[in-house]
């Protein structure tokens, strides 16, 4: 790690992307391990679903204030690499409370409070750094953007396929061992990053950009409503996937596997996505990805128990989370340029993952225990429509020709 910060280097190399893509695999790794398995070892240790649903919303809870306070930093300071240091030791050291599980839910949720607050804020902060490396001449270069998101996605599915045979073979009991390690090797690269100020920290003159204007624009609006409703109809997967895995009887082994079918086909999207997204429109992207989201829930809500229709059902991730993923954080860094970035980011974050993360993991904590964990992927069959509807109104706001700078009406 150099002593200084030096200023920005010319961008888009693959030089420099290497770093980034290193942590984003590094931090998609430890993901891998933690979200798709918490769930079952907080079961393991005797907790109640709706108990189950509240710990794992804190999460979400965190995205709702840390990633904009980071991003917020990250924007007036330009030392993205500090903070990403930092914030993943702090994770580090806060995993440590995982070890000692007897104190029971309330030292549960500090524990996973005091380690989200560092690695809710890492990835939007990583994506605003990511893209301004992949953004030339004010272009987002999507095909560099999915070389480096898709190391992203490997990590994630090595991990969940590795955790799934390991806790199968010895038991939930080494889950807080496979955190902290994960944290180790998070803390690892993120000390490998440049230190590297943005161009616009580097000048004499600083500026506060004011972030209101941007949000007046009813295109901007509209795209975060589709956000919001396109991230919470995933929460069914996110938050319950492995725990209506494991009540249909489905093995551990089986159920890293079906996490490992969706990220396998997400690897192939980001690979080869240069390819398809110059076909449609960003809007129309939005569109595509809702509409498939709602035959992706519909699907798994009725048919789960058939395993060949499950795993098509995994193959869509492709489009509703890949496809969507890579549109929206084009859509937000062609809305928040410069010094903007790091605070666009975060808002995503926030509005996308954070408030839908919370209601998603507490009304879905509700709905399975009254009405069976079935009933939340029909909810969030319904929060994919509208967020297809949501996402129409943006592509018609361009199709119009709505000028994406006008004020509110």
């Amino acid at each position: 790690m150099s002593a200084a910060s030096q200023p920005a280097a010319p961008l888009g190399g693959r030089r420099n992307i290497l770093p980034y893509a290193a942590l984003t695999a590094a931090y998609c790794t430890h993901a891998g391990f933690f979200n798709p398995f918490l769930p079952l070892w907080l079961k393991g240790l005797g907790l109640s679903l709706a108990v189950i649903s509240v710990l794992t919303s804190i999460q979400a809870a965190t995205r709702m204030i840390a990633p904009y306070a980071w991003g917020t930093l990250s924007d007036r300071t330009g030392e993205r690499a500090k903070l990403l240091r930092w914030g993943a030791l702090a994770a580090l050291f806060a995993s440590a409370g995982l070890w000692f599980p007897g104190g029971g839910a309330w030292w549960l949720a500090l524990v996973l409070l005091l380690m989200f607050i560092q690695t809710s804020g890492m990835m939007p902060m990583t994506e605003a750094a990511v893209a301004q490396v992949v953004s030339q001449g004010g272009v987002f270069d999507t095909k560099l953007y999915g070389r480096v998101r898709l190391w992203g996605s490997l990590g994630f599915m090595l991990a969940v396929l590795g955790a799934g045979a390991l806790f199968e073979r010895v038991g939930l009991g080494s889950f807080p061992l496979i955190v902290t390690l994960s944290l180790v090797v998070l803390v690892v690269f993120a000390y490998r990053l440049p230190d590297v100020k943005e161009a616009h920290h580097t000048s004499s003159v600083r500026e506060s950009v004011p972030i209101g204007p941007v949000l007046a624009q009813p295109v901007v609006r509209w795209f975060f409503a589709s956000a919001f409703f396109h991230v919470f109809s995933h929460m069914g997967i996110y938050t319950f996937f492995s725990l209506y895995m494991d009540s249909l009887g489905y093995s551990k082994t089986m159920i890293g596997l079906l996490w490992a079918v969706s990220v396998t086909v997400e690897i192939g999207w980001f690979f080869t996505q240069s390819r398809w997204m110059p076909r449609l429109s960003l809007p129309a992207w939005l569109v595509l990805a809702a509409a498939t989201m709602v035959l992706r829930m519909g699907v798994t809500a009725s048919l789960a128990s058939v395993l060949w229709v499950l795993v098509i059902a995994q193959a869509f991730h492709a489009i509703t989370f890949a496809a969507h993923h890579s549109a929206c954080i084009a859509l937000v860094s062609q809305h928040f340029p410069g010094s903007l970035r790091g605070r666009g980011q975060a808002l995503y974050i926030i509005i996308a993952y954070g408030i839908p993360g919370v209601l998603g993991g507490l009304l879905g904590g509700q709905l399975s225990q009254h009405l069976g964990l079935a009933s939340v992927f029909w909810g969030t069959a319904v929060m994919a429509l509208l967020a297809t509807a949501c996402a129409w109104r943006v592509w018609r706001l361009h199709v119009v020709g709505k000028n994406v700078a006008a004020p509110a009406a």
